[in-house]
């Protein structure tokens, strides 16, 4: 069975056929860095991930661009509220987008285009467009560049609008475009209101660019001017993927041949976001489980399907998890558990428009089937097939991006437990002698490192300190 994809632009399942047999390129817009990213946030990326990594096991090789949008609107206002840099606050918003994917295990992309590192590919395509009439500079004296959609007849496409039905685009000063629904390709820089760090020299005057041509601009740069695969938020079909078709064709590219869409985590029936206050830092829940099992939790719902959030559901997610991993454990008690071959059930889910929740069924089918059995070598190999699907999802525990393993764990403790004996023995010398103080600063060194010792009528014990 070959791999089929909904196509939210031709609204089908499609057979997925490559532009060029054995490779596949994914464009997925990244996020605007304007704070901490939340678990809404690193849904889609986990989505994406698992798409990609499905490519590849089944053979493709994947050259997957993520962009991060670096320059915009409310990274100007977010910066000027807290008295910072903009470039500051990006840079630091980077930094913990960048941690946060990493603790769920999803891997650095191919590329990770800057927007700000691209403003002349973005000026290259705008002055494209302008030359075949599809874009006008504002004549307000604004230095505005807008997109004219009326000069498109295939505008709308994408999402099956018309024009006419469509609400006026609010991406920059209406009194410069001739049609309201007109998008800015280019924002000419407002002297009294934005720093001057925001402006970059152009044919149109000092200005930044808009968000949409970004991402046309970055995605032809990196994957040519026809790919395959577009992807991002189902809050990104329109405008921003509406408008990047239009401009990107508008300017020669055939550009994306499939479009894929994953849907919310919502919290009250409401998407997850920072402006609504309802947003969960990914650092914050993962004070209560692991990376690993909030991976867990948003693969098992299908990318499509929106997500109610709750830690209960979170919770019964790391429990089974935890089932998964107890089983691998008992089948590494036998001997090293190699990575086997996925089950043509599990291949037929994934295949299947990536069914992540009927795969994940047959991931718990296999784990039962090799509990039931007391054959070592039968087990072994459900084992087997467990890390091979669990693999293709991101989640082997013996992935070296978890951390360290169950053995070097052990090895850790040991390694601990002499140094920590070694102390404890000179606190006993150092109270035998009465040197209290050194007594105390020894205890105080070992506490500093987050060990608590219990003084127990067999001696010393000590545990490392969890905060609670």
């Amino acid at each position: 069975m070959a791999l089929r994809l909904y196509d939210t632009a031709t609204r089908e399942v499609r057979d997925f056929v490559p532009l060029e047999e054995g490779k596949a390129g994914i464009y997925v817009c990244g996020l605007t860095v304007q704070s901490e990213p939340h678990v809404g946030h690193v849904r889609s990326a986990v989505n994406f991930d698992v798409l990609r990594r499905w490519l590849a096991h089944t053979g493709y090789d994947v050259t997957f661009i993520r962009n991060v949008t670096d320059i915009d609107d409310k990274i100007l206002a977010k910066a000027a509220e807290q008295g910072r840099p903009w470039f500051n606050l990006a840079y630091a918003m980077h930094g913990e987008l960048t941690r946060a994917l990493a603790s769920i295990n999803v891997l650095p992309p191919t590329y990770e285009p800057g927007a700000t590192g691209h403003v002349p590919e973005m000026l290259e395509m705008i002055e494209r467009l302008v030359e075949r009439g599809h874009a006008y500079a504002a004549e307000d004296g604004s230095g505005d560049v807008y997109f004219d959609v009326r000069s498109w007849p295939s505008y709308g496409e994408l999402t099956g609008q018309a024009v006419d039905d469509m609400e006026p685009a609010e991406d920059a000063d209406p009194r410069g475009k001739r049609d309201p629904r007109d998008f800015a390709l280019w924002k000419g820089w407002k002297k009294d209101s934005e720093p001057e760090t925001a402006a970059w020299p152009s044919p149109y005057g000092p200005g930044r660019p808009g968000w949409h041509i970004e991402c046309s601009a970055m995605a032809g740069k990196y994957l040519g001017p026809a790919f395959d695969i577009h992807g991002g938020g189902v809050d990104l079909r329109f405008p921003h993927h509406e408008n990047e078709q239009a401009q990107s064709r508008a300017a020669g590219h055939p550009f994306a041949s499939y479009w894929l869409h994953n849907a919310w985590i919502t919290t009250a029936g409401e998407k997850m976001s920072k402006s609504l206050g309802n947003s969960l830092q990914v650092p914050k829940v993962l004070e209560r489980v692991r990376g690993v099992e909030l991976r867990f939790y948003m693969v098992s719902a299908h990318y499509r399907s929106h997500v109610e959030f709750s830690f209960e559901a979170l919770d019964e997610a790391a429990v089974g998890f935890r089932r998964i991993e107890t089983f691998l454990d008992r089948a590494a008690a036998d001997g090293p558990v190699a990575v086997g071959e996925v089950p043509a059930a599990f291949a037929a889910a994934m295949d299947d428009d990536l069914g992540t929740p009927a795969a994940v069924a047959v991931l718990f089918d296999t784990v039962r089937e090799g509990n039931r059995t007391d054959d070592a070598a039968e087990r072994a190999t459900s084992a087997g097939q467990v890390r091979a699907m669990l693999g293709v999802l991101g989640l082997d525990p013996a992935d070296p991006a978890w951390g360290p393993q169950v053995a070097d764990d052990a090895a850790l403790v040991a390694a601990v437990d002499a140094l920590v004996a070694g102390l404890l023995e000179q606190r006993a010398e150092a109270r035998a002698a009465k040197d209290f103080a050194r007594a105390d600063a020894i205890r105080d060194q070992i506490k500093a490192a987050g060990i608590v010792v219990e003084d127990t009528p067999a001696g010393p014990r000590w545990s490392v300190d969890d905060g609670r």
